[in-house]
């Protein structure tokens, strides 16, 4: 028989299991561990979900996929990481920065500190090197906690297409010993048997999509934007994702990251000038398409990008946003 054929009466059963075990709520919805996100979201990222993250150059969005994966990692799930982008020391150095910045969040905790320490030449332990940071012994027994949850796959462009994507994700289950998070950063740099940019980004994007309900766990890719939506002052919409429409078609939750100053009405910032400086230091993430809630909730949170992070904390946008800035500063 098909493993692929099911009726509604097993569906029922497996369901019905899952709530006699207490393990309905836990083992389907994985939290994103950003505040105000997650009960929009239908309580975080659910299994078999694809999401998407996208917004401009410089927006953070490694950043805000790799918080999301320490959360997950420290509260002792599994989650592999595919960085297209970055290698693996390079990410333990924003980690590192990440957790010492929650703990001390004075200016004297940077990730060019971090990686100063790392690329020094004296020779001494990351352990003795970390006493120079503020909070740095803490920050790397934190760390250390869930260093052996967080799976790190450096991909390329040349290897890493789907088929290598699902065999890493079942070796990790083998060594875990459950289904981890995965997170793909990003989605564009897969590598796709097929030519032109829209029938790539169509196959991968189904792909993952596929794997995501084949594995029973959310995958949370990251997205570039087309040329016209990298403009400085411009709002980017999910609409803007590069390559084919099944981007945002595919997808179950579809979340945008925009600087606050560029899209802040003019008002804002007449009226008071300090807002201009302030705004500067926020993300605006944007809710775009949600099929476990309401779309088109917007939040804002504060970036601390010289320390890896975002703030976990966000609120609701009050002030009024536009799509294009309508005066040059």
């Amino acid at each position: 028989m098909d493993d692929q054929l099911t009726t509604v009466g097993v569906s029922l059963a497996r369901s019905d299991e899952r709530m006699l075990t207490g393990r309905n709520a836990a083992g389907r919805v994985w939290k994103t561990g950003f505040g105000g996100l997650d009960p929009q979201i239908g309580g975080g990222m659910r299994a078999g979900s694809l999401l998407l993250l996208a917004g401009p150059q410089g927006m953070g969005k490694s950043t805000f996929a790799l918080q999301i994966a320490r959360n997950n990692a420290a509260s002792g799930r599994p989650v592999l990481y595919f960085s297209y982008e970055h290698d693996a020391e390079d990410i333990t150095q924003k980690l590192l920065a990440l957790e010492a910045g929650e703990l001390d969040e004075s200016d004297m905790v940077r990730v060019n500190n971090i990686r100063s320490i790392f690329d020094d030449l004296w020779v001494s332990s990351l352990e003795h090197r970390m006493e120079s940071v503020p909070a740095g012994s803490e920050a790397l027994a934190r760390m250390q906690q869930y260093a052996d949850m967080l799976f790190l796959h450096r991909s390329t462009g040349t290897r890493t297409d789907l088929v290598a994507i699902q065999e890493t994700i079942d070796t990790v289950r083998d060594i875990a010993g459950s289904v981890p998070l995965v997170v793909v950063d990003y989605l564009q740099k897969v590598k796709s048997h097929q030519s032109g940019d829209e029938a790539k980004s169509t196959e991968i994007v189904e792909g993952l999509k596929d794997l995501a309900i084949d594995i029973g766990a959310p995958v949370l890719a990251i997205a570039a934007a087309d040329k016209e939506a990298l403009r400085s002052g411009r709002r980017m919409r999910a609409n803007d994702l590069r390559g084919s429409s099944a981007l945002a078609y595919e997808a179950d939750v579809v979340m945008v990251l925009n600087n606050k100053f560029d899209i802040v009405a003019r008002h804002h910032l007449t009226y008071d000038l300090n807002n201009a400086e302030r705004f500067k230091d926020f993300a605006v993430l944007s809710v775009e398409k949600n099929r476990f809630g309401r779309d088109g909730v917007v939040l804002q949170f504060r970036t601390r990008f010289d320390q890896g992070r975002y703030e976990s904390e966000g609120a609701e946008v009050k002030e009024q946003l536009i799509d294009e800035r309508v005066f040059v500063e």
